[in-house]
């Protein structure tokens, strides 16, 4: 499909004449085959654990499932669940627009959310810039009275996190969604068949540059490209800047992107794999993902409706993040705040038990790579990941039977198993091929945060 709509054309001319004198570094061309070629910077597949966060005007209804859709479900959905609750609370003539205006933010701390995070044992934060809604979280050139400056918390959201984020030396990245549900601009190009590209010229790459420039992220999660194509949205343009010449390029090769480009585009183009929501693949895939969960299973925003049945627990968490890690995967964790900038005591409880358990079992999880088998269920269910010459496996368990057998690892006289603790414990046949077993003398006090041991190798 040619797309020739001025301001495209002169923003590509821009970006084409400024990269044409730089030196001799590896260059990407606005092409997927280019572009799909880029290594991974290696940060992202060491880091393992991510913070999601959703927060914006739709934190303040903060009301049923998948709350961050509120507009949607209420305006043009017309849900019942939605429509029963605006008629109940808020006068006739009310719109959502005017949600913003009580988005106060007024308990936002940005430092304590950092610490929060840091003490989750998360080694990046992705945090909403901007959601379908189109309310900006920063106070984008394009989008006048409609930003977290202009209206509601009079604050750079970004800005104050960003700062935060990086004085604890966690990695920042940013949310965007490229569409909007109403933005005219962009229902304007949606009645063309996508033909015009007006609200990507002057709404979605005027801000996601703008983003890159000021706030500099080292990952950008996109989100709200499934309606149009990548040719529509100009992906591969904005991609190739942002490889060849933007700030985080010239500074340090290390800004990495997920897959959500266009239609199509998801498990098949970009940094890294998301595939769907909460994608949880079946065998080891080909290539660097990420699943993204949340601990509300019925929302990615806040809801003040929400029920602890509702609520992820701990070992469901660490269980989730572990089979992810063993599998090659980068687990993203979401919460949703609240309207005045409080995290929920339950999301805090999950964090906080989260970061307990990986301090203790941090060297299995943080640089892993997948082992050439990923889990068996000799015993009880064990999953494995590996790290040079050492093999880890990580039990979320207690076995129901004695002895534990374990038919994947094979030992040999020179293998070493700890922690140190349960050397007692354990019974190694000594020849190569032989099956590992653990025979527990007694059910250890901490077992529920040292759910793993490891085992290093000489043959395999």
């Amino acid at each position: 499909m040619a797309l020739n709509f001025v301001p495209i054309i002169s923003w590509t001319a821009l970006v084409t004449v400024f990269i044409s004198g730089r030196g001799c570094a590896a260059r990407y061309t606005a092409d997927w085959k280019s572009l799909d070629a880029r290594p991974l910077p290696a940060w992202f597949d060491e880091a393992k654990i991510g913070i999601f966060v959703h927060w914006g005007v739709f934190s303040v209804p903060a009301f049923g499932e998948y709350s961050e859709w509120f507009w949607y479900w209420w305006e043009s959905k017309k849900r019942a669940e939605e429509v029963e609750f605006m008629r109940k609370n808020y006068p006739t003539g009310f719109e959502y627009t005017d949600f913003a205006h009580k988005f106060h933010a007024e308990f936002f701390n940005p430092d304590s959310w950092a610490e929060l995070f840091h003490a989750s044992g998360a080694k990046y934060v992705v945090f909403t810039s901007k959601h379908h809604e189109g309310f900006t979280n920063w106070p984008s050139p394009t989008s006048w009275n409609w930003n977290s400056v202009d209206v509601g918390p009079h604050r750079d959201l970004v800005a104050e996190l960003a700062v935060a984020i990086r004085n604890r030396s966690l990695h920042f990245g940013l949310y965007h969604s490229l569409f909007e549900w109403y933005n005219p601009l962009f229902l304007l190009d949606e009645a063309s068949g996508f033909k015009t590209q007006n609200f990507v010229a002057w709404r979605t790459l005027p801000d996601l540059v703008n983003l890159v420039k000021v706030y500099k992220p080292e990952l950008i999660w996109s989100d709200g490209d499934w309606l149009a194509s990548d040719e529509y949205w100009n992906s591969t343009q904005f991609l190739a800047w942002l490889y060849n010449d933007s700030p985080v390029k010239v500074r340090e090769d290390v800004v990495v992107t997920n897959d959500r480009w266009g239609k199509g585009c998801y498990c098949k183009h970009g940094g890294y794999y998301n595939c769907a929501d909460r994608y949880t693949p079946g065998k080891l895939p080909g290539h660097k993902w990420e699943k993204c969960q949340s601990i509300d299973t019925r929302s990615w925003g806040y809801r003040r409706n929400m029920q602890l049945s509702e609520v992820m627990d701990l070992p469901s968490i660490i269980k989730d993040m572990v089979y992810v890690v063993a599998m090659g995967g980068n687990y993203l964790l979401n919460i949703g705040p609240a309207a005045d900038g409080m995290i929920a005591p339950v999301f805090e409880e999950r964090l906080r038990g989260l970061g307990a358990w990986l301090g203790i079992n941090k060297e299995a999880i943080y640089a892993s790579k997948p082992w050439r088998i990923q889990t068996e269920n000799s015993t009880v269910t064990v999953w494995y990941t590996a790290k040079n010459s050492t093999v880890y496996a990580i039990m979320l368990g207690w076995p129901s039977t004695q002895p534990l057998e374990l038919t994947s690892p094979k030992t040999s006289k020179a293998t070493k198993v700890g922690p140190k603790h349960t050397l007692t414990s354990m019974k190694l046949n000594s020849t190569c091929g032989d099956l590992f077993v653990w025979r527990t003398l007694q059910k250890d006090a901490c077992y529920v945060h040292r759910l793993l041991f490891w085992i290093i190798l000489t043959c395999h």
